[in-house]
Order: structure tokens, then C-alpha cells, then sequence
């Protein structure tokens, strides 16, 4: 399990992706994973659609990334559509393939819709998510849990989206991975004002290379996290001279620096969202790790 994996290795490197809706896409998918196989991630995380449109995928996908690639999978797990009997099921199937790790998050509106409406009083939030799992089946699976360094979008102050931080821990989250962010101060004073709350458990910072200058705009906006305005006016003067590949090039030495200053200030370890392609990840980490 992933919380005692952390407890065995001084720095780590961990991924996310998603499974691909159309199956189709499958082999090109596993082929990325096998890439990023070669830098020995502690653990791999797989989200699923909003309102749970690849629920079943992320089942299939995990049981082979356990199975098949030996890795060490996490399954994610919203409040979109929850209900006792669903979210025993999906935990259920995941005992019997032997994934004992879990992100719990209240999850996204559906698409299309603007704010998110729960689907039972019972769930509401994360924390619902992780009192139910310890409630039911104990000590069983490893908890994670998000962490929002600019605060989570509807959050009404960074102290509150603290406090529920906070909760979900003491309910028995084992670790924290942030949300995306491109100013690795935001992450330490985020940690920093976690410790002064009394939150001792790892927080793993959440790095997204850009490889998109639109796409970055778009999951920005959506999410309430910045661009510093130094970045974005180099991402803007790069596709204006050399189009998307320009924007690939300043994502990649962003996130480079990211990482390495991550790592010499002593972070536990670095979850890259890797939206599924290899080529970023491995050239950030080219001759560092």
C-alpha cells in the first residue's frame, strides 16, 4: 500500500492518468506507460470521467497496470453518482484484484454543468468518502487526498479549505497530493501554514507539464489555479514564434525547474499529471533521476 511505501524511500516519483474512453486508444495508452515504466514510479494514479463516464475502465486499466505491468495503482473515487451500494461494489472489485489504494475526492460536475449537485446526502464531500471507507472496511485501503495550494475553487477563505484539509486527515487520509500549480512558493507556504495547523502527513506537490498554451488557459480557469504572469508572457512570445512546439519547449524547462527545486528543498516526492504521453515526463527527468 502506498501510505507504507512512503515510509520506506526518502524521494519518489509518482504519475496520474486517465483512462482512454475510446478503447481503441488502448495499446497507444499502454505503450505511453511502458515509457514511463523506465523511471520506477512508487505508485500510478487513474482518474476517471466526470460523473464516473470511465468507472469500469479505471477498474480494467488498474487490474492491469497491477497485473500485467506490476505497479502500484490508485484508484480514484468521487461523489459523482455515490451511493453505499456503488462505492462498496467499486471497492469490492478492487479487493479482489488486490488494489489496496485510493484517492478520494468529491469529484467534478458533469460536463457541461457548472456546479456540482451530490447525489445523496450521504456524500457530499471527500471526507464523506474517506469516514465511510474506514468506517467499512478499516485499515484496508491506502487514503489520498487532495490539497489545493491557491485554495479549492469554491473554497470561502485558504483557512477554511485548510480546516477541511485537515478533516479529511484526521478521518484517516494518509497523505495529501496537490493540485496542479507553476509557482513552487505557493506549494511550500501551503505546507508551511499545514504544519503550523497541526497536518503531519506527507503532501506530495502536483506538477502538470504545458504542452498546451489553450489547454493550460482552459484547466486553469477551471481549477483556480495561476500562471504567473512571467510564465505566461513566455509561453504567448514562444507560440508566437515557433507555434506549439515553442510552448512545449518552455512548458518542459518550467517544469524541469520545478522539479529540481522541489527536490532540493526536500520534498518527499513529485506526482506528475502526465495526461497520458511519456515525452514530457522523460524529458523533464533527463539525467536527474
Amino acid at each position: 500500500m502506498i501510505a507504507e511505501l512512503l515510509k520506506q524511500t526518502d524521494f519518489f516519483i509518482s504519475l496520474e492518468f486517465f483512462p482512454p474512453k475510446n478503447r481503441k486508444e488502448w495499446p497507444l495508452f499502454f505503450r505511453e506507460v511502458e515509457l514511463l515504466k523506465k523511471i520506477n514510479p512508487l505508485f500510478v494514479s487513474v482518474t476517471y470521467g466526470a460523473g464516473g463516464s470511465t468507472r469500469d475502465y479505471t477498474l480494467e486499466i488498474v487490474k492491469i497496470l497491477k497485473q500485467d505491468l506490476s505497479l502500484e495503482p490508485m484508484a480514484h473515487l468521487t461523489c459523482v453518482g455515490a451511493s453505499e451500494q456503488n462505492i462498496c461494489s467499486f471497492l469490492d472489485s478492487l479487493q479482489k484484484i488486490k488494489v489496496k489504494n485510493i484517492l478520494a475526492l468529491r469529484g467534478d460536475p458533469p460536463k457541461g454543468e457548472k456546479s456540482f449537485v451530490p447525489d445523496s446526502d450521504r456524500f457530499k464531500h471527500a471526507s464523506d468518502l474517506v469516514s465511510f471507507i474506514r468506517e467499512k472496511y478499516g485499515k484496508d485501503f491506502s487514503l489520498g487526498v487532495a490539497g489545493y495550494p491557491e485554495g479549492h475553487i469554491e473554497a470561502l477563505s485558504l483557512e477554511s479549505d485548510l480546516e477541511f484539509l485537515k478533516l479529511k486527515l484526521d478521518l484517516g487520509g494518509d497523505f495529501v497530493i496537490t493540485q496542479l500549480f507553476f509557482d513552487n512558493n505557493l506549494y511550500f507556504d501551503f505546507v508551511n501554514r499545514a504544519r503550523l495547523l497541526g497536518i503531519k502527513k506527507p503532501i506530495i506537490p502536483g506538477i502538470l507539464p504545458i504542452m498546451n498554451l489553450k489547454g493550460i488557459k482552459r484547466i486553469t480557469q477551471l481549477c483556480g489555479a495561476t500562471i504567473p504572469e512571467e510564465l505566461l508572457e513566455k509561453l504567448e512570445y514562444a507560440e508566437a514564434k515557433k507555434g506549439g512546439e515553442g510552448v512545449i519547449e518552455v512548458g518542459i524547462e518550467h517544469a524541469r525547474k520545478q522539479f529540481i527545486e522541489l527536490k532540493e528543498k526536500g520534498v518527499c516526492g513529485v506526482h506528475f499529471y502526465t495526461l497520458n504521453k511519456s515525452y514530457a515526463c522523460l524529458k523533464i527527468l533527463d539525467g536527474i533521476v
